[in-house]
């Protein structure tokens, strides 16, 4: 009987070496005579021992990693096949504390099945809530996910259900789904690793949207810097396709629903809703003015649901297992699942799902094992670089959209970036303005003009000019793009910014003589 062997082809695991510890593996199995089968799993998420190989034994799955390709033939003598001791054993991947300590329920397939394979899909629960979808009216399709409390993961957090209803009550000739998956946050690949490891979860989840509001096309707006997920989502889509789960007739419901893959020109802007609806028609990806709302008036101007690819894969367990099922999950009004990625200086990077309410130190300290540098922590950034920075007196902030909001954070997308006492806070704030210069689509004036100004005002104070004077032109210009600002792009610019500058003040204080005035008192 073949052994399985499980290695990832997430682009992360391929980074480091995954195609070619696969291949060494299948030539060392030949030429010992082993019956192996090599399947191309997508990563669990452990990152830090990537490539992690998986073996089946006694339908149990044992992990071995970080393997390097010299590693392969020790591996093989220490009879790793049948689970035997190897220094890279890490013993029943399930009970691996990383992983165990998860509630995985939008990632419960990812790293486990094969991404490609419909029937290893189903088998693990795939299609299910389609099914149940569609002996559903839209009305009690849109009133499951709005029950369920799932909220827009891509940051606003806006009720992804609301959305919906707005769509479907919205009459028109032609309804969209667009998929946003212009994952462009540092420190977040969340979206990365479903479409790489789960595509088919993001396309019933897109399907079930598409049933709940009217709409037969969908588009996919995937980032350019990922190509591989782009090629694994085409891939996806065509075997869908001949499987008979999208086209003109979806399980043989006579309901249609296409859907489409679009690769973005790498712009940052075009994660913005409406820029990347520009986009998507062919234009320069510039911000819209709202209203009318995409709800209304969206793709080709007419009704279109928007939301990022964790919210859509999200959809499919709620249709399966029930709004309530989700919504046991969480706290406060933020319901379910969170799938966390954790980035920066940390020992143990890597997307830990769990119900919100987890604190930042439970992350940082019990899941990422404190800095890779060994150094002590001094500030984390949650929600990419128009996130907040965080110190250490706010690390037992539970992951909840309202706690955040109450501090002057924000969730975004997940993102976890984690920095030592090594990181320069005002630098950090410079590259905050200077993002927002280079990415602005130079639509509006406070976002345009206004993240220049404040690069110029930061190497005023860094260089110990005017202080004070200087700090109050910061907060000023900071004020006016938060109130005037198109979009969220210049809107949230300042939050880096302005929290650098309250938490860590002695980063801007750079005149000779105040530092010692300071140090005196």
């Amino acid at each position: 009987m073949s052994t399985r062997i499980f290695v990832p082809g997430d682009s992360s695991a391929l980074s480091v070496g995954a195609d070619e510890v696969a291949e060494r593996i299948a030539a060392e199995a030949t030429r010992r005579k082993l019956d192996v089968t090599i399947v191309r799993n997508g990563s669990r998420g452990l990152y830090w021992l990537e490539p992690m190989v998986e073996v089946e034994v006694k339908g149990e799955r044992i992990a071995f990693g970080p393997v390097a390709v010299d590693d392969v033939a020790g591996l093989f003598d220490g009879k790793f096949l049948t689970g035997g001791a190897h220094q890279l054993r890490q013993g029943p991947t399930e009970e691996i504390p990383y992983l165990k300590k998860q509630q995985r329920l939008t990632f419960a397939r990812c790293g486990i099945t094969d991404p490609l394979s419909l029937d290893d899909y189903q088998a693990h629960g795939g299609y299910r809530g389609l099914k149940r979808g569609l002996g559903l009216a839209p009305d009690a399709i849109v009133k499951e996910v709005i029950d369920s409390g799932l909220r827009g993961r891509g940051g606003a957090g806006f009720p992804t259900g609301i959305k919906w209803r707005t769509v479907l009550a919205t009459p028109a000739d032609q309804k969209y789904i667009v998929c946003n998956a212009d994952e462009g946050d540092s420190g977040t690949y969340s979206d990365r690793m479903i479409m790489e490891g789960d595509p088919f979860v993001l396309i019933e989840g897109m399907t079930i949207a598409g049933l709940a509001v009217g709409a037969t096309e969908g588009y996919i707006y995937i980032r350019s810097e990922y190509p591989h997920a782009f090629r694994q989502m085409n891939r996806a889509i065509e075997i869908a396709l001949e499987g008979g789960f999208l086209g003109a007739n979806v399980m043989g419901s006579g309901r249609a629903f296409r859907l489409h893959t679009r690769l973005g020109a790498g712009a940052y802007i075009c994660g913005e809703e409406t820029s990347l609806l520009e986009s998507l028609e062919g234009k320069r990806g510039q911000v819209r003015p709202k209203p009318p709302l995409p709800a209304i008036e969206g793709l080709f101007g007419k009704p279109t649901v928007i939301n990022n690819v964790i919210s859509l894969a999200s959809v499919p367990i709620i249709l399966d297992r029930g709004a309530e099922f989700y919504r046991d999950f969480g706290m406060g009004r933020s319901r379910g699942t969170l799938p966390i990625q954790l980035a920066g200086n940390i020992k143990r990077g890597g997307l830990i799902e769990l119900a919100f309410g987890i604190t930042l130190r439970q992350l940082i300290d019990e899941f990422g094992g404190g800095t890779a540098s060994g150094r002590a922590f001094r500030a984390v950034q949650v929600g990419g670089p128009l996130g907040a920075y965080f110190p250490t007196s706010l690390l037992d902030t539970p992951l909840d959209y309202e706690a955040f909001a109450a501090l002057k954070g924000m969730l975004g997308h997940g993102g976890v970036v984690v920095f030592d006492d090594s990181v320069d806070l005002a630098q950090q704030a410079r590259f905050a303005m200077e993002f927002c210069a280079i990415e602005s689509c130079g639509k509006c004036t406070p976002c345009r003009i206004g993240s220049t100004r404040g690069v110029e005002v930061i190497d005023r104070i860094v260089a110990g000019t005017d202080v004070d004077k200087n700090l109050t032109v910061l907060d000023d210009l900071c004020e006016t793009m938060i109130d005037g600002s198109l979009c969220a792009l210049g809107g949230l610019t300042p939050f880096p910014v302005l929290s650098a500058v309250k938490h860590f003040p002695e980063d801007f204080d750079r005149a000779p003589s105040r530092r010692r005035t300071r140090s005196a008192a």
